[in-house]
């Protein structure tokens, strides 16, 4: 079922397919850019999906082949200067589902971040990246910070915060930043590859282990030492019905 369709130049558009949500950014024209008044779209088009039982993966990727996303808007950055940007992005980092970004092309500021909230990203070649803050003058948010050392390391992201330097796709996946780089042509076979081996998997299993390891990669000592979510999967009927969908058959 689809919900929603692409336009050529409009807010973020929410496709469903099967289990599979897609957001979709759809200005290619502009680089994909976010408007101030896409974050409430977008704040809603997440709880559509949260309230969605049937949904199992989020995919956040762009229209076009140029750029994934060019982030918030210049003007936005200069005049909007609340909370409202950090908190979609945070709330993308904390969604319980699987999140995918497919980036379609190259991904700039803001953008960067929004990919880096997300489980798994997905780039194509002959993309590249950039963080122009320092340029700008802005010390970028605190959680856009954490999220860059926690993924990158803090090497990583003071080479790219305090030199402003843009790297390409193979530099992007050497530092982590992507977790895999396919050609351009490859991307939606990659997704229905993801899409594929996650539903294969035990949603409420993947639902704690996202949690569980999201929780230790922020330092959470407790969260490292919990053993509840496994010692309720070993007692779990489930798994017993996986097991033995595994044993071979008699006969």
């Amino acid at each position: 079922m689809t919900r929603a369709s692409p336009a050529a130049d409009c807010a973020p558009v929410l496709i469903v397919a099967g289990p599979v949500a897609t957001l979709r950014f759809s200005r290619p024209a502009a680089h994909n850019r976010i408007d101030p008044d896409d974050l409430a779209v977008l704040s809603a088009h997440l709880e559509t999906v949260r309230a969605d039982a049937a949904l199992r993966l989020l995919v956040i990727t762009g229209s076009g082949r140029r750029t994934f996303s060019s982030g918030f808007t210049v003007d936005a950055i200069a005049d909007r200067l609340d909370r409202s940007f950090e908190d979609l992005l945070d709330a993308v980092e904390r969604f319980p589902l699987p999140t995918l970004c497919a980036l379609n092309g190259s991904v700039y500021g803001g953008a960067t971040d929004l990919a880096l909230c997300c489980d798994f990203r997905i780039g194509v070649r002959g993309s590249r990246m950039f963080m122009p803050a320092a340029r700008f003058g802005l010390h970028y948010y605190p959680g856009g910070l954490r999220r860059y050392v926690t993924a990158l390391g803090a090497a990583q992201a003071k080479r790219l915060f305090m030199t402003a330097q843009a790297i390409d796709a193979d530099e992007m996946l050497r530092i982590g930043f992507l977790t895999e780089l396919v050609p351009a042509t490859g991307l939606r076979a990659k997704i229905d590859e993801y899409a594929n081996a996650v539903l294969a998997c035990e949603p409420s299993v993947v639902a704690t282990m996202k949690r569980q390891i999201d929780a230790i990669a922020g330092g959470d000592a407790k969260a490292a030492a919990a053993r509840e979510d496994y010692e309720r999967s070993l007692r779990s009927p489930l798994l017993r019905q996986r097991l033995a969908a595994l044993r071979p058959k008699d006969g």
